[in-house]
């Protein structure tokens, strides 16, 4: 194909000024204040597939529109449908950025903005690797088709009915997903399996008002002090939940997984040094990998309560807050989890405190086969594209929709990541390598040459 990589050459830079491009849209689908720059997001990724003349469309729904499009058939050959998201999520706090989060910079060989790889810059190598077969050859080897949402960052609360009304249209054999990470740098990998999620938030209120710490206190109880007993019951110094139940499903590490994990390159002290850390911290029994990968967790993810401005204010706060999150491994229910947090919250909450639990969204953790054709055809087009072969591995991360993927369509999944775990997901100055971006551009355009090759 040597059409394909002198195309794949030659527009290296056009490339970069095309993540530049959508990059610079604010689509935080969290902040109603952005929903035009979300469906400008969703217009400008169209646009790429209605230059390539694919059937496309920008499908409306009850939060921000999907984008569908899908390049002609190809008889006899397996079908690939690529998932991917061009929301992202909120930029603050911005004063940690270095430069602002919607003006794409390259610094030290990484492009720094928000969505950069979380998950604009990811899910575009695979648009482009598509349009460089039509480019160059004019035609893929196979039918692809483009699923490509706006509300991964919030739940894809319209994605999961979308693909049940739509099983048809959506058909295909393999499913690819770029929003996961590598094992390291200059090592690629394959993702097998995700963990799930349930995420919640608990306020809880006192008094009718904010009072003063002096005059009430010892007489009123404390909804911030209250909130800190109540979330301090969840999980104990050896990383222990203590959600009654919480354990009953847990799917448990093979023994063959266990000794897979330990034979990979994982440097502990480094890991440390990235994270400023002196210790690692969690689950007795398990190491750092096993805990990340594969093992159930509980965190806050954010409090609020009291006074919050410069200097003192001895107020007893009239409500405290918090959004906390569990990662569920296989095969754990988020419905089932919700359910029992209620009951234990509900029963250790003391008199004198209003509760209110929201379970905002869940998934359940997901692991796929190794032994799929599909992923031999992954490590091939990987192996070409990073000139290493992949590592498989799993992910500490979610992505909700990935269950509907396997259960509907009944579709085999390939999870390749292209980032870093350095890469500031997330958090401020969000990154990713520009070396990496143009690799999985290749990649992506070979791996629909080796799945040509599959026989269905």
């Amino acid at each position: 194909m040597p059409d394909l990589k002198t195309f794949l050459e030659e527009n290296r830079e056009a490339f970069v000024e095309s993540l530049k491009e959508l990059l610079r849209i604010p689509s935080v689908s969290t902040d109603s204040r952005h929903k035009g720059d979300v469906k400008a997001a969703a217009e400008w990724v169209a646009d790429r597939f209605r230059e390539l003349n694919f059937e496309t469309q920008v499908i409306p729904t009850e939060g921000h529109p999907i984008v569908f499009a899908q390049s002609p058939p190809v008889p006899g050959k397996p079908v690939a449908l690529v998932y991917g998201h061009y929301d992202v999520q909120p930029p603050e706090p911005l004063e940690l950025w270095t430069t602002p989060p919607f003006e794409p910079t390259v610094r030290d060989g990484n492009i720094v903005a928000r969505g950069a790889t979380d998950d604009k810059g990811q899910m575009l190598t695979h648009v482009l690797g598509a349009m460089a077969w039509m480019k160059s050859v004019g035609e893929l080897p196979i039918q692809v088709k483009f699923l490509i949402e706006g509300e991964e960052e919030i739940g894809s609360a319209s994605l999961g009915p979308f693909i049940e009304q739509n099983k048809e249209l959506l058909a295909n054999d393999v499913v690819v997903i770029s929003d996961c990470s590598q094992f390291g740098p200059g090592q690629p990998a394959i993702t097998y399996g995700l963990k799930g999620i349930a995420y919640f938030e608990l306020k809880l209120t006192g008094p009718n008002r904010d009072l003063h710490s002096g005059t009430f206190g010892g007489s009123v109880r404390n909804p911030a002090n209250t909130l800190c007993t109540m979330l301090g019951s969840l999980v104990d110094e050896h990383g222990w939940i203590h959600i009654p139940g919480f354990y009953d499903d847990v799917k448990p590490l093979t023994g063959d997984e266990r000794e897979n994990f330990a034979e990979l390159p994982f440097d502990e002290e480094s890991f440390k040094k990235q994270l400023g850390i002196d210790a690692v911290h969690g689950e007795e029994g398990y190491t750092t990998l096993e805990r990340r990968w594969a093992r159930p967790t509980l965190d806050i993810n954010g409090l609020t309560s009291g006074y919050q401005g410069e200097g003192a204010k001895t107020v007893l706060p009239g409500v405290a807050s918090a959004k906390f999150s569990c990662r569920l491994v296989p095969d754990q229910c988020p419905d089932k989890i919700a359910a029992a947090l209620r009951e234990h919250l509900t029963k250790i909450c003391p008199p004198g405190m209003k509760m209110e639990l929201t379970a905002h969204h869940g998934s359940p953790g997901f692991v796929v086969s190794t032994d799929s054709p599909y992923i031999q055809a992954a490590k091939d087009a990987i192996e070409q594209g990073f000139g290493n072969a992949p590592v498989l591995i799993r992910e500490g991360g979610s992505i909700p929709i990935v269950a509907n993927f396997a259960e509907q369509l009944k579709s085999d999944v390939l999870l390749l990541g292209w980032g870093l775990d350095d890469d500031n997901t997330h958090s401020p100055n969000e990154k990713f390598n520009l070396g990496d971006f143009q690799r999985g551009i290749e990649a992506s355009a070979l791996l629909w040459a080796e799945i040509a090759k599959i026989t269905k």
